[in-house]
């Protein structure tokens, strides 16, 4: 049924992108905390939401199958010929020892799992509003996210998640298991502490897992990844016209 409304999703993203720029324009936008600036701001993730859903349904369409625009010869060989693993596992296995050292410091440590004193004293620190110079979250939004879990004592269950969250993903990064999936949940958590006014490694952390995202095809393939991934395949294989199979092909012979 969706398949229908694919035409609106160009003019939803140019609605969507003018009230975006409504938002930030350094001339003529709404106070923040005003009326006008929250209606914007759901109006503005409503349309990106609706728009996602539309290209969604718009992958298996036999045109979507076409590159239109062709990329580099190396950035093919980065992310997709199985060689460019060794470029990657160095990359992996430096995030993945930082988030897994962090883990097992936060679950053999105390202030994170034993009633998470210590995350909820950064917490109060990151949402805390100095008279002079600038607060440590730039974004009203994400200091009334962190206020709410401080409000609700969040903290008690919150530092299990994030100890057993950064172990996780170092384990997944350096045997390279799912490595697409654990660098997914590694920038998410970089990205949270970003938000949160944190820089330390977060900033190449990022930059890196970023890249070894966009390279899940072949960044774990010197790793559990070279058997794991043609056994399961991907979900989202498309048929081919014409076709009862499915492309679910995830790595480029070297």
């Amino acid at each position: 049924m969706l398949a229908r409304y694919r035409s609106l999703a160009v003019p939803l993203a140019v609605v969507a992108a003018v009230v975006l720029f409504y938002m930030v324009n350094p001339w003529v936008y709404p106070a923040a905390g005003s009326t006008e600036r929250a209606i914007a701001s759901v109006a503005f993730w409503v349309l990106m939401i609706v728009v996602l859903v539309l290209l969604f349904t718009d992958r298996n369409a036999p045109e979507a199958q076409t590159v239109e625009v062709e990329g580099p010869a190396f950035a093919r060989y980065l992310f997709s010929n199985s060689r460019a693993g060794l470029i990657w596992l160095p990359i992996r296995l430096f995030l993945g020892f930082e988030w897994g050292t962090a883990g097992w410091e936060k679950l053999t440590g105390t202030g994170w799992t034993d009633g998470g004193a210590s995350l909820l004293g950064y917490w109060k620190s990151a949402v805390a509003i100095p008279t002079t110079g600038h607060a440590a979250i730039t974004f009203e939004w994400y200091r009334s996210f962190l206020q709410l879990l401080i409000d609700n004592n969040a903290q008690t269950w919150f530092g299990w998640l994030i100890a057993l969250g950064e172990l996780a993903v170092g384990i997944g990064l350096i045997l390279g298991i799912l490595t697409g999936i654990a660098a997914f949940f590694g920038v998410t958590m970089n990205m949270s502490y970003l938000l949160a006014g944190s820089t330390s490694v977060n900033p190449i952390m990022f930059a890196l897992s970023v890249g070894v995202m966009l390279a899940w095809k072949v960044a774990g393939y010197y790793g559990v990844d070279r058997y794991l991934l043609p056994r399961l395949g991907v979900p989202w294989g498309a048929k081919i016209p014409g076709s009862n199979q499915t492309t679910t092909r995830v790595t480029t012979p070297a």
